[in-house]
């Protein structure tokens, strides 16, 4: 029987345990990526492990979130970043360089490499044939420590693409598709590997932004091959020594076959305030628009904003709308400067931000009260554009350039002129990586900056066999982590000083969460379905633990955030019975006894001793995990080996 992808990169890279879906497995990771906003936390756990020097083939911390210096807190970060990364091996890329994804892609992406990234979309690489996950940053720390990372096995899903987009129907579109049909929670444990003769007429790009929103079915990553498209995108980026071929053999097995006949996809939109709230334009209808976004490291690239501005040319934006455009790097901005693309997007009114994340990450451009946004990026969160009362709507460049001239959603294809996108076509990108700092060849040499922002890290302490507490706040179904520690202009500063982000904890849903904490001396969060889903940050899990909560009890979790909360020694239980959800409510008391057998037996109970009843919750860890949850969180524990070691 012949592999897939999937299958020929984790059996390169295992180092612990076997390839069976549901165990878990230790891979070699080859390369890392931080960004600013989880970075700093990144570095500062990396200088608690005591090494000299990463171990990885090639580590970069990328500045692109935190880019709005109202105080000196940011700057501080940025410059704490470049040292620490300096002093340890670390390529820096400065800020206004680009967003992580898009120049990683650009400039060091490598097929057949494992790249393991503190921020959930570091799955973008995977459009080249990078097995690349995102993960929390103390899993990324030890990555760079030269530590396996462990995951649970996935199973590969085949997305069998067959046929060809119709114009103005995009790879957004294929994505939306897919999110459509598997949900915001179906990818949990599993792989998308994209492939059928649909591929031949996707560009990388194309593919990166499947790939990038991906992270938005929960999967553990998506993949397509490396084949000729690939070699041609390497060739352009004057990078041919780093391609290699990477393709399933033919008779691959699989655990799934999704079919998407591409020539039968139209314009889509997600509609607030879920990736999967997917419909079409006709579904929606011509609703009126107060603010398009075009950017964000889904749709960035060169050839996004080269047809964005086919699109704008000699065109006016709609009175009543605000478009503003952030190229996803400096070679895409500097690209469309230099060929005039760039002059037929100022003059059709759109504002050109800096070439970061941007109103992505909160950071600006909020829109207006109870305003409806277009964007073209990955997540429409309730909340997350800085707006509670806005509505957001996700969709493809051309979607929303199409929508910034008429002034409403509009389908693309309904649009009164017609545009010829078949000549965007790159043989060579410019090539400039003077942004980009190779780090210092004696650490001896290199002075670690800190501000006064930047705060430890929380460590929890040793796991009883007992706990008790409130439950502290009860949710609903997808909560994101977002909601769980919002992130926008005001405390995207902070995320360097957990005792003060803390304050702001679930405050978008409960302003009052830190206090009743703080009172009660920590307790229980009970979460319901898909609990913490989106972004990778540990702040999620470190505010929390920061406050006192010793355990979260959901009907399921994400899995990034499930296992942050591992590493933060917060123990993440799941109801057995999801009837049990609606028999507890927030301020009871909860007391768990025996817990440590309880972890060995994969099975805990929980009494309420408000309502006098009893039920029980899975727990099902394995040893290292249990070590973990037991040492009071990942640090400790590795902190214990090193001292049994010695």
């Amino acid at each position: 029987m012949g592999r897939n992808i999937v299958e020929k990169i984790l059996d390169k890279h295992l180092v612990e345990g076997e390839l069976v879906a549901g165990t878990t497995a230790g891979i070699r990771i080859d390369r890392t990526l931080t960004q600013d906003s989880t970075g700093t936390m990144a570095y500062l756990q990396l200088e608690a492990m005591g090494i000299d020097k990463v171990k990885t083939k090639r580590s970069v911390a990328y500045i692109d979130h935190n880019m709005l210096q109202q105080g000196f807190e940011n700057a501080d970060d940025h410059k704490y970043i470049q040292t620490v990364a300096n002093k340890f091996g670390i390529y820096f890329s400065k800020p206004g360089n680009g967003i992580c994804h898009q120049v990683n892609l650009e400039r060091f992406s490598v097929p057949g490499d494992t790249l393991l990234g503190s921020d959930s979309h570091t799955p973008t690489a995977g459009g080249v044939g990078m097995l690349a996950i995102g993960a929390g940053g103390l899993d990324v720390a030890l990555a760079m420590a030269g530590e396996p990372y462990y995951i649970k096995v996935p199973k590969v899903i085949k997305v069998n693409l067959r046929g060809k987009l119709n114009p103005m129907v995009t790879s957004k579109d294929i994505i939306l598709e897919v999110l459509k049909r598997q949900t915001v929670k179906g990818g949990v444990g599993k792989v998308y590997e994209y492939g059928g003769p649909g591929l031949a007429n996707l560009s990388v790009p194309q593919r990166a932004t499947i790939t990038n929103m991906g992270a938005e079915l929960g999967a553990t990553t998506s993949i397509f091959p490396s084949d000729d498209k690939t070699r041609e995108y390497f060739i352009a980026e004057d990078r041919l020594e780093d391609w290699v071929e990477l393709v399933a053999d033919p008779d691959a097995s699989y655990d799934e076959v999704i079919d998407i006949d591409l020539d039968q996809l139209v314009p889509m939109v997600a509609a607030p305030h879920s990736p999967d709230n997917i419909k079409s334009c006709k579904e929606v209808g011509r609703i009126k628009v107060d603010q398009v976004a075009i950017g964000s490291c889904t749709n960035s690239s060169y050839e996004d904003l080269m047809k964005v501005s086919r699109i704008l040319k000699g065109r006016k934006v709609a009175d009543h709308v605000s478009l503003v455009i952030a190229p996803g790097s400096r070679q895409v901005m500097e690209m469309i400067a230099r060929n005039g693309a760039l002059a037929d997007i100022i003059s059709s009114g759109a504002r050109i931000l800096e070439n970061s994340c941007g109103p992505c990450i909160g950071m600006g451009q909020s829109p207006g009260t109870d305003a409806i946004s277009i964007r073209t990026f990955n997540r429409n969160f309730y909340g997350r554009s800085g707006t509670n009362s806005a509505q957001v709507y996700l969709a493809s460049p051309e979607l929303a350039a199409v929508s910034a001239i008429y002034g409403c959603l509009m389908d693309p294809r309904d649009a009164d002129f017609d545009i010829d996108f078949s000549d965007i076509h790159v043989d060579h990108f410019l090539i400039d990586d003077s942004m980009i700092i190779s780090p210092d060849q004696d650490p001896r040499n290199v002075e670690v900056v800190r501000g006064p922002n930047i705060k430890p890290f929380p460590l929890n302490t040793k796991l009883t066999d007992r706990l008790e507490g409130r439950i502290i706040i009860k949710t609903e179904d997808n909560i994101t982590t977002d909601h769980i520690m919002p992130s926008n202009a005001k405390l995207l500063p902070y995320r360097s000083n957990i005792p003060h982000l803390a304050n702001f904890c679930f405050s978008t849903i409960d302003e009052d969460f830190a206090k009743r904490a703080k009172e009660n001396k920590g307790g229980f969060i009970v979460g319901g379905d898909n609990y913490g889903q989106g972004s990778s940050r540990e702040h999620a899990a470190l505010a929390p633990l920061y406050l006192g909560i010793k355990g979260v009890i959901a009907k399921s979790f994400a899995r990034i955030h499930k296992a942050n909360l591992i590493n933060s020694g917060i123990i993440p239980m799941e109801f057995e019975n999801l009837d049990d959800y609606d028999k507890i409510d927030q301020m009871d008391v909860l007391t768990i006894d025996n817990i440590y057998q309880g972890l060995k037996d994969g099975r805990l109970e929980v009494k309420d001793e408000e309502k006098n009843i009893s039920f029980f919750v899975k727990a099902n860890f394995n040893n290292k995990e249990i070590d973990m949850l037991m040492a009071g969180g990942k640090l400790n524990s590795i902190k214990m080996r090193n001292s049994k070691e010695a």
